[in-house]
Order: structure tokens, then sequence, then C-alpha cells
């Protein structure tokens, strides 16, 4: 039983290692993950899991459902994150810009970030693009 749980759990890691900048529900993953018969139920409990280890984190599109992302590597516990809130891709801020802005807020509100769970949410540009567009023809 421990050797099915441990693949289950490793098709859920590669999957999510392979849409790292995206934030994803635990429907999409359970649906791009049932061909491998992987359940839905396995789907939420290793979810519950990994966010528990620190290897994937919880967050928030606005609305109810939880979106889940990738963590685990060392490129995503270095940098702040960028979600867009209207398409759910998730970017690395600029360094230099992330260390100015972590100065700024030690400096004038003696506040330090976590960088690890840190994330800024906003609308991305290929977002606002499309935004302008809509209203512009619609």
């Amino acid at each position: 039983m421990a050797a099915y749980i441990t693949k289950q759990r490793r098709a859920l890691l590669d999957y999510l290692a392979m849409h790292p900048d995206e934030s994803l529900s635990a429907g999409d993953i359970a649906g791009a993950l049932a061909g491998a018969g992987i359940s839905v139920s396995a789907v939420y409990r290793n979810l519950a899991a990994l966010e528990e280890e620190g290897r994937i984190r919880r967050v928030s599109r606005g609305g109810r459902e939880a979106y889940y992302q990738f963590s685990d590597s060392q490129d995503c516990r270095d940098h702040l994150h960028l979600l867009c809130k209207s398409c759910g891709t998730t970017y690395h801020m600029d360094e230099e810009d992330a260390e100015t802005l972590i100065r700024n807020l030690i400096r004038h509100e003696q506040f330090l970030v976590d960088r690890v769970d840190t994330v800024l949410y906003g609308t991305c540009e290929a977002c606002q693009i499309r935004k302008r567009m809509e209203k512009n023809h619609g």
C-alpha cells in the first residue's frame, strides 16, 4: 500500500514540477492525473501533506477555490512571486526590484519579508492588454 501512495505522490510532484509558474486548483490537477489512475481524494490528501511539508503553497486568485503552486525548487525559494489574478500565471519578481522592495520595507516599516511565503497579487501585462482590447471592442 505504501508503494502505491508513493507512486501517487511522485506523479503529483512530477506534474506540479512541470507547471512551476502556474497556480492550479485541485480539480485541475485531479483532471490532469485522472489518466494515471489517481483519484480525486488521493490528490486532495497528497496536496494537504505536500503543503504541510512546504513543498507547495496554497494561493488565492479571489473567490473561494484554493489553488496550489509548486514551491519546492530552489528558484522559487529565493524569489518573491507575482501572481496574476486573471490568468493564474506566477512570475518571479526581478531580483534587483525585490531587493529594493525588501530593503525599503525593512528601513521604513521595520518589517522583514518572508520570501518563501510572499506572493504579490495583481494583473499581468498580457491580461491588462487583453482587458483593454475587450473594453475597446466591446
